[in-house]
């Protein structure tokens, strides 16, 4: 509905501000984990003796290929449901080696040779279970900006989808008034299946408080940095604003259930147009995730600390390089970012084991990492919508101006006379 309302020349400057923003944020996120990092050192002094290295190698051109797949889906409903991943699977071949280099003629009869059994990787383009809101959100863009060029024709059209809208954000919001009796099961959940709570808290100590200084940090002082430079407002009266969409993205872990009340405190109470916010967050929500950067980058530091696997400053500019790049395609759903962990570890060749330490903490760090998202969300709608303030192109008929006219009618006898 956003897209619709807004002719191309708008929509593509929104998007690239809001890319910009994104990029920048993510980023961000991934430099201030690095720089507490080298400041805290967490996981320098472990008793976790070196793993082995993992087989199983996943490279960025993968997931950068995948977030290109995915921005034009091949079906609209399969889309919904389901996404295109990069699928890795190994099988055993056989390989030649000479005894005699100079003998070649008998290879074939195996005679100068022996046979090897090699695991070999090999890659595919599968599907995964999981919507592609990225190619969603491409194709709604398209069918709103040709429903807009179409006018007054594609009424109908338009109606029923900010019906079907409205519809959704209030059955969303009944389910909200659920989330303080499953949140609190989850959380209850989290710290009954860990055994040693003291030790496991004292061993990751160090690295619970990199993370959330890092979020501290960020929140409280960099986006309102960022905040108050491009729009010079008050940041800290903008934050209290949206402080119900932070509460609700902190009990649910998830920016998506957040969505509603995000629009509501952009829209009624900051007075952001609605066109532009209900196009920005939820390209947000898909691509926007600098909290959960910051967390990856921090994590993956952290295991390969403990696990003996020291990094040097290449490598760190590595992780920090394919975290900006992998959060772009990161899911807005509970602990997805201890997937793309695995994924950027396993990049660096760092042994993958020790990622399930994680959990111990888990319900904690992806509480507050989610509202840094939430913040940032709404922060890129404001500056978004202060760099298109002139007011977004409309391609609404244009209406009939209605002027008063006076009719004098004269008598033909009044000219007679």
């Amino acid at each position: 509905m956003g897209t619709a309302s807004l002719d191309p020349k708008s929509n593509g400057k929104i998007s690239i501000v809001a890319f910009a923003y994104i990029m920048l944020t993510n980023i961000l996120g991934c430099l201030i984990a690095i720089a507490l990092f080298y400041v805290i050192k967490p996981g320098s002094e472990s008793p976790l003796v070196e793993g082995k290295p993992n087989v199983y190698e996943a490279v960025p051109q993968d997931i950068f290929a995948d977030l290109l797949r995915n921005i034009i889906p091949d079906n609209m409903v399969e889309a919904t449901f389901r996404q295109t991943q990069t699928k890795y699977s190994h099988e055993m071949v056989e390989q030649f080696q000479l005894v005699d280099n100079s003998t070649r003629k008998n290879i074939s009869s195996n005679q100068n040779s022996t046979i090897q059994m090699v695991q070999k990787l090999v890659k595919s383009v599968g599907k995964t279970d999981g919507p592609n809101i990225l190619g969603l959100i491409v194709a709604c863009m398209f069918l709103g900006t040709a429903a807009g060029k179409m006018g007054t024709k594609a009424k109908p059209f338009l109606d029923f989808f900010a019906v079907s809208t409205e519809v959704v954000l209030q059955v969303l919001r009944w389910f909200l008034w659920m989330t303080p009796v499953g949140i609190s099961s989850l959380i209850a959940a989290s710290i009954a299946g860990t055994r040693d709570v003291t030790g496991t808290f004292s061993s990751l100590g160090l690295f619970v408080l990199t993370v959330t200084l890092g979020i501290v940090l960020h929140q409280a002082l960099f986006l309102p940095l960022i905040f108050f430079l491009t729009t010079r407002g008050n940041p800290y009266t903008y934050f209290l604003s949206i402080g119900r969409a932070w509460l609700i993205g902190f009990a649910a872990t998830s920016t998506a259930v957040a969505i509603p009340e995000m629009l509501n405190a952009c829209e009624n109470k900051n007075h952001i147009d609605k066109r532009v916010s209900r196009f920005v967050i939820p390209f947000c929500v898909t691509l926007n995730a600098d909290g959960s950067a910051l967390f990856i980058t921090a994590a993956a530091m952290f295991i390969a600390n403990i696990s003996g696997h020291p990094l040097t400053f290449g490598e760190v500019a590595i992780i920090g390089l394919l975290t900006a790049i992998a959060s772009l395609a990161l899911p807005s759903v509970p602990s997805s970012s201890i997937v793309t962990l695995i994924m950027v570890l396993s990049s660096m060749n760092v042994p993958v084991h020790a990622v399930s330490l994680l959990f111990a903490v888990e319900w904690f760090l992806d509480r507050i990492r989610t509202t840094s998202n939430v913040l940032s969300h709404t922060h890129c709608a404001a500056i978004t919508h202060h760099f298109n303030r002139q007011g977004p192109g409309k391609t609404e008929e244009p209406e009939m101006i209605e002027e008063e006219v006076e009719l004098i009618v004269h008598s033909p006898d009044a000219y007679n006379s």
